[in-house]
């Protein structure tokens, strides 16, 4: 066709440059598939790939041997995979912690449960005077309070995806909201009470609360006190993400082991509820800097179609550190114990200062090549392999890159890029949603607004949150086995989405009707709807939602590891887990508040579900494919359409490259550009 021979003339034969990328990151298929990396592989229909990296240059120049940098590819290989007995036991320490850092995450289910209180002298019997389960105060005074509202036990589950697995729930133990305390005029005295009594619902004899009387006017110490580990947690994703990637995972590690073991000891000794703030925060710091760089050392470990399954074990390990928590508090009794022994056992992971490696995969993706070349040797080693084993030549590439000099990069560098920046603002936004209206759905099924008698129970209220979130894990194993990462996480917050808008549109409609039956057909709807069917209606959505928010959050933060390149995966796992915080934090504000302004928490995050669903659509899928290690790999993954084309189906519109090749059809034709007699301008006959 005409085209084609412009090309040709215009020097576009086959050693021409590639074409510049897409505006979503993607080459021509033909070019993407003729330059596929060495050692990459095409992914399945409809999956995103990788482009091709810049050719090699000579030893020294900017860019090392393309072979060094396909580490999936070649380098991985080249170990053993996770076949090698060394990398397997690196995992295996990987998923140990996870246990600890369930019971770290959950623990404040626990030390800031609200129990039930009297003042010491009235006797047991005044818990019925007291306030109602509404928040009502009673015809008695507060002398005779009596528990306030029974709420979730945990409402989201971090220790299920890994980091959220690990992941998990700071916002976990969320105490009952508190009623507010009488105005000062009139009821004045029924604050005036100096002793108090306590009924603890966790299987402890004394917790914080009972310990500095953290009720009436000092209620809000309570939230304070929550406030603290979330915050912790926030700001030691941000901080220690980005110290992680320049400095590195394992250094970052050791340093948070340390430093927890003496803060969380700390805790356990604090004499007043602003001590034990103060230090919950630094605890959720370090807490943060070791589920992160557990997390980013584990993906890092594996091969392409290990990834997934290697995090859910994680996962799962953490999850049962949730399921052995009310255990371990009966065992403890007092709430100084169980904070000792929930941190005593990070002092095994000292070991790991001698035993767990710097990850090579990112000491080769910011070109320090002279220590990955000593861990190269030393897994071999490990692994007992012969030096035959090196079919692609490794280590003949990488003694001529020893000079190289390092290039680390700072998770800042994402504003310059045009479509990786892109992915991770839409897996934040996710984050965010999926972690946020998670507390909306457990307070609508365990809250205020439904009386289940077998939610009234504090160890039901727990292990019901933590069995949706096990199903949660279970039904996304099977799902993203299915549809892949994109398509499982769109399918989740689908089912979010519906359960939210079903939630807050069908129930009230039912209570619109009921309470005014004007005609005939309203009036048959306020008899067939009762309280008892509208209350059943509720449960369901928001066990859905629940069931789904968990699975579309977590899957979330493992979608990120898998699409942030190497040089700042810490830093991406850093934004998009302190978003899920911010999500998470909404659940004591909301509480501090007395429920004030809840129905407008959940109508927000409930439309946060509809942009989330949209912008899915611009991610690219991940499965099977090789880790992005630098910048530029990240930049250009592929985002291919969600279902596969037909077999023959012609794409609808070209690529840049061609259709910068119709910028000058015209001159071309007013030229008389050699074309066939009967030809139109796009190289076509007319019919």
């Amino acid at each position: 066709m005409a085209i084609d021979r412009r090309r040709e003339a215009a020097g576009g034969g086959p050693g021409r440059l590639p074409p510049a990328a897409e505006e979503n990151g993607a080459l021509p298929p033909g070019d993407a598939a003729a330059s596929a990396p060495l050692g990459g592989r095409a992914g399945p229909s409809g999956g995103g790939d990788i482009q091709p990296l810049p050719a090699p240059h000579a030893a020294g120049g900017p860019h090392p041997s393309l072979l060094l940098l396909d580490y999936d590819g070649s380098v991985l290989p080249f170990l053993g995979g996770l076949g090698g007995g060394y990398q397997k036991t690196l995992v295996l320490l990987t998923w140990i912690p996870a246990l600890f850092i369930g019971f770290s995450q959950f623990s404040d289910s626990f030390l800031l449960d609200q129990p039930n209180f009297w003042c010491r002298g009235a006797g047991r019997d005044a818990e019925q005077a007291g306030v109602t389960g509404a928040g009502r105060w009673g015809g008695g005074d507060l002398a005779n309070w009596t528990s306030p509202p029974t709420t979730p036990a945990s409402t989201a589950a971090w220790g299920t995806a890994g980091p959220l697995g690990n992941g998990s729930g700071a916002d976990g133990g969320d105490a009952p909201p508190l009623p507010s305390p009488p105005d000062k005029g009139d009821n004045a005295s029924n604050c005036d009470c100096h002793a108090w009594d306590y009924g603890i619902r966790t299987g402890l004899v004394q917790n914080v609360v009972s310990k500095w009387d953290l009720v009436c006017d000092n209620a809000w110490k309570v939230h304070v006190a929550k406030f603290s580990l979330l915050v912790g947690l926030i700001f030691g994703y941000l901080i220690t993400g980005c110290v992680a990637d320049w400095f590195g995972r394992r250094p970052v590690l050791l340093v948070c082991i340390v430093s927890i073991l003496i803060f969380g000891l700390a805790v356990a000794l604090s004499v007043n509820v602003t001590m034990f703030s103060t230090l919950r925060f630094f605890e959720g710091f370090c807490l943060a800097g070791v589920i992160l760089t557990l997390y980013a050392l584990r993906i890092e470990l594996c091969p392409p179609g290990k990834r997934f399954t290697i995090t859910m074990v994680a996962s799962f390990v953490a999850m049962a550190g949730q399921f052995l928590m009310p255990g371990l508090a009966a065992l403890c009794r007092d709430w100084q114990v169980l904070q000792a022994l929930i941190i005593c056992p990070f002092l095994l992971m000292l070991l790991y200062w001698s035993i767990f490696p710097e990850s090579l995969r990112w000491l080769m993706a910011t070109h320090q090549f002279e220590s990955a070349k000593k861990l190269i040797l030393y897994f071999t080693q490990k692994n007992r392999m012969s030096p035959e084993s090196d079919i692609k030549g490794v280590m003949p590439e990488l003694e001529k890159e020893l000079s190289r000099r390092p290039k680390k990069v700072c998770i800042v560098k994402v504003v310059g890029t045009r479509n990786l920046w892109k992915n991770i603002v839409v897996l934040c936004v996710n984050s965010l949603t999926g972690f946020g209206i998670h507390h909306c759905f457990a307070r609508s099924m365990m809250g205020h607004e439904v009386k289940v008698p077998l939610l009234e129970n504090f160890y039901a209220d727990y292990y019901t949150a933590a069995g949706i979130a096990l199903a949660s894990c279970l039904a996304m194993c099977l799902v993203v086995g299915v549809l892949g990462r994109r398509g499982g996480l769109l399918l989740f917050m689908i089912l979010t989405a519906l359960a939210s808008l079903l939630q807050l549109g069908l129930l009230n409609l039912i209570g619109k009707y009921s309470q005014h039956p004007d005609s005939e057909l309203q009036l048959k709807l306020a008899v067939g709807m009762s309280d008892s069917v509208k209350d059943k209606f509720s449960v369901t959505f928001s066990i859905v939602g629940m069931f789904a928010s968990h699975a579309a959050g977590s899957l979330s933060v493992f979608f990120c590891a898998e699409i942030t390149p190497t040089v700042i995966r810490c830093g991406g796992l850093g934004l998009v887990l302190a978003s899920a915080g911010f999500g998470m934090l909404t659940a004591p504000i909301i509480e501090l508040h007395n429920q004030k302004g809840y129905f407008l928490h959940h109508i927000i995050f409930a439309c946060c579900t509809l942009i989330c669903i949209i912008c899915l659509l611009l991610l690219p899928e991940s499965r099977d494919q090789n880790l992005p290690e630098s910048i530029a790999d990240g930049e250009h993954y592929t985002r291919q359409p969600l279902l596969p084309p037909r077999r023959g189906e012609q794409p609808l519109l070209l690529t840049n490259a061609e259709l910068k090749d119709y910028s000058g059809l015209h001159d071309a034709a007013a030229a008389g550009d050699g074309l066939p007699d009967g030809a139109t301008a796009n190289g076509g006959r007319p019919m």
